[in-house]
Protein backbone atom coordinates (compact mmCIF):
# COMPACT_ATOMS: atom_id res chain seq x y z
CA UNK A 1 0.00 0.00 0.00
CA UNK A 2 1.11 3.53 -0.73
CA UNK A 3 -0.33 6.81 0.95
CA UNK A 4 -0.02 10.42 -0.97
CA UNK A 5 -0.61 13.64 0.29
CA UNK A 6 -1.24 17.41 -0.03
CA UNK A 7 -1.46 20.52 1.52
CA UNK A 8 -4.10 22.88 0.41
CA UNK A 9 -3.52 25.98 1.84
CA UNK A 10 -6.37 29.49 1.77
CA UNK A 11 -6.59 32.71 3.38
CA UNK A 12 -9.20 35.57 3.74
CA UNK A 13 -7.56 38.49 2.54
CA UNK A 14 -7.82 42.14 4.03
CA UNK A 15 -11.03 43.85 2.21
CA UNK A 16 -12.62 40.43 1.00
CA UNK A 17 -15.94 40.03 2.22
CA UNK A 18 -16.19 36.31 3.00
CA UNK A 19 -20.04 36.41 4.01
CA UNK A 20 -21.28 37.84 1.10
CA UNK A 21 -19.00 35.34 -1.01
CA UNK A 22 -16.60 38.01 -2.10
CA UNK A 23 -13.01 36.30 -1.52
CA UNK A 24 -10.66 34.80 -3.96
CA UNK A 25 -10.89 31.01 -4.26
CA UNK A 26 -6.99 31.72 -4.90
CA UNK A 27 -4.87 29.20 -2.85
CA UNK A 28 -1.55 26.93 -2.94
CA UNK A 29 -1.38 23.11 -3.24
CA UNK A 30 2.18 21.82 -1.96
CA UNK A 31 3.09 18.50 -2.71
CA UNK A 32 5.97 16.23 -0.42
CA UNK A 33 8.17 16.97 -3.23
CA UNK A 34 8.73 20.67 -2.38
CA UNK A 35 6.41 21.78 -5.37
CA UNK A 36 4.34 24.68 -4.52
CA UNK A 37 0.98 24.73 -7.09
CA UNK A 38 -1.02 27.97 -7.41
CA UNK A 39 -4.68 26.83 -7.47
CA UNK A 40 -8.16 28.32 -7.74
CA UNK A 41 -12.03 27.54 -8.36
CA UNK A 42 -12.46 27.67 -11.94
CA UNK A 43 -13.48 30.88 -13.57
CA UNK A 44 -16.35 28.79 -14.79
CA UNK A 45 -17.79 28.50 -11.08
CA UNK A 46 -16.56 31.01 -9.46
CA UNK A 47 -16.37 33.99 -12.37
CA UNK A 48 -14.67 37.31 -11.29
CA UNK A 49 -13.44 35.13 -7.72
CA UNK A 50 -11.09 32.97 -9.38
CA UNK A 51 -7.42 33.37 -10.51
CA UNK A 52 -7.33 32.70 -14.10
CA UNK A 53 -3.32 32.42 -13.82
CA UNK A 54 -4.14 29.25 -11.95
CA UNK A 55 -5.14 25.81 -12.00
CA UNK A 56 -8.56 24.71 -10.81
CA UNK A 57 -9.45 21.45 -9.66
CA UNK A 58 -11.24 19.95 -12.97
CA UNK A 59 -8.19 20.78 -15.01
CA UNK A 60 -5.88 18.82 -12.09
CA UNK A 61 -8.47 16.07 -12.56
CA UNK A 62 -8.23 16.08 -16.71
CA UNK A 63 -4.88 16.47 -16.06
CA UNK A 64 -4.32 13.38 -13.96
CA UNK A 65 -6.25 10.88 -15.77
CA UNK A 66 -4.26 12.04 -18.75
CA UNK A 67 -0.61 12.01 -16.78
CA UNK A 68 -1.03 8.68 -15.54
CA UNK A 69 -2.71 7.22 -19.02
CA UNK A 70 0.76 8.54 -20.85
CA UNK A 71 2.90 6.65 -17.59
CA UNK A 72 1.09 3.55 -18.27
CA UNK A 73 0.95 3.61 -21.96
CA UNK A 74 5.00 4.17 -21.98
CA UNK A 75 5.94 1.37 -20.12
CA UNK A 76 3.09 -1.20 -22.06
CA UNK A 77 4.87 0.06 -24.78
CA UNK A 78 8.00 -0.76 -23.79
CA UNK A 79 7.24 -4.10 -23.24
CA UNK A 80 6.12 -4.54 -26.21
CA UNK A 81 9.28 -4.03 -27.73
CA UNK A 82 7.90 -0.42 -29.24
CA UNK A 83 10.62 2.70 -28.58
CA UNK A 84 8.67 5.81 -27.57
CA UNK A 85 10.44 8.99 -28.28
CA UNK A 86 7.71 11.56 -27.82
CA UNK A 87 4.32 11.68 -26.45
CA UNK A 88 2.24 14.94 -26.22
CA UNK A 89 -1.62 14.81 -25.09
CA UNK A 90 -4.16 17.20 -25.48
CA UNK A 91 -6.92 16.09 -22.63
CA UNK A 92 -9.92 17.62 -22.36
CA UNK A 93 -12.67 17.35 -19.76
CA UNK A 94 -17.09 18.30 -20.25
CA UNK A 95 -18.59 18.90 -16.51
CA UNK A 96 -22.26 18.50 -17.05
CA UNK A 97 -24.87 18.51 -14.22
CA UNK A 98 -25.85 15.00 -13.53
CA UNK A 99 -28.84 15.55 -11.20
CA UNK A 100 -30.11 19.17 -10.43
CA UNK A 101 -27.68 21.34 -8.57
CA UNK A 102 -24.95 18.19 -8.81
CA UNK A 103 -22.26 18.39 -11.12
CA UNK A 104 -19.49 16.36 -12.18
CA UNK A 105 -16.63 15.75 -14.88
CA UNK A 106 -18.40 13.08 -16.87
CA UNK A 107 -16.15 12.90 -19.99
CA UNK A 108 -12.61 12.98 -20.87
CA UNK A 109 -11.28 12.83 -23.69
CA UNK A 110 -7.53 12.29 -24.73
CA UNK A 111 -5.87 12.86 -28.07
CA UNK A 112 -1.95 11.63 -27.49
CA UNK A 113 0.27 12.61 -30.73
CA UNK A 114 2.85 9.54 -30.03
CA UNK A 115 6.54 9.55 -31.93
CA UNK A 116 8.11 6.41 -32.47
CA UNK A 117 12.06 5.43 -33.06
CA UNK A 118 11.70 2.15 -35.24
CA UNK A 119 8.73 0.50 -35.84
CA UNK A 120 5.82 2.07 -34.81
CA UNK A 121 2.69 0.01 -33.97
CA UNK A 122 -0.14 -0.38 -36.06
CA UNK A 123 -3.55 0.66 -35.59
CA UNK A 124 -4.88 -2.53 -34.14
CA UNK A 125 -1.67 -2.86 -31.89
CA UNK A 126 -2.03 0.87 -31.02
CA UNK A 127 -5.46 -0.12 -29.59
CA UNK A 128 -4.79 -2.50 -27.72
CA UNK A 129 -1.77 -0.66 -25.85
CA UNK A 130 -4.46 2.14 -25.06
CA UNK A 131 -6.67 -0.32 -23.96
CA UNK A 132 -3.90 -1.98 -21.44
CA UNK A 133 -3.53 1.62 -20.22
CA UNK A 134 -6.73 2.62 -19.94
CA UNK A 135 -7.03 -0.62 -17.63
CA UNK A 136 -3.93 -0.45 -15.55
CA UNK A 137 -4.01 3.33 -15.06
CA UNK A 138 -4.34 3.79 -11.41
CA UNK A 139 -6.54 6.81 -11.64
CA UNK A 140 -8.70 6.24 -14.06
CA UNK A 141 -9.81 3.00 -12.07
CA UNK A 142 -10.36 4.93 -9.10
CA UNK A 143 -13.13 7.08 -10.96
CA UNK A 144 -16.69 6.86 -12.61
CA UNK A 145 -16.05 9.46 -15.50
CA UNK A 146 -15.92 7.54 -18.69
CA UNK A 147 -12.36 8.04 -20.36
CA UNK A 148 -11.68 8.02 -24.41
CA UNK A 149 -9.15 7.81 -26.25
CA UNK A 150 -9.57 9.86 -29.84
Amino acid sequence: MAAYTADVAWSLRDGEDFAKGRYSRGHVISFDGGLIVPASASPHVVGKWAVQEAVDPEEMFVAALSNCHMLTFLHKARLAGFVVTSYRDHASGIMEEIAPGKMAVTKVTLSPQIEWNGQAPDAEQLAHLHHEAHEECFIANSVKTEVTVA
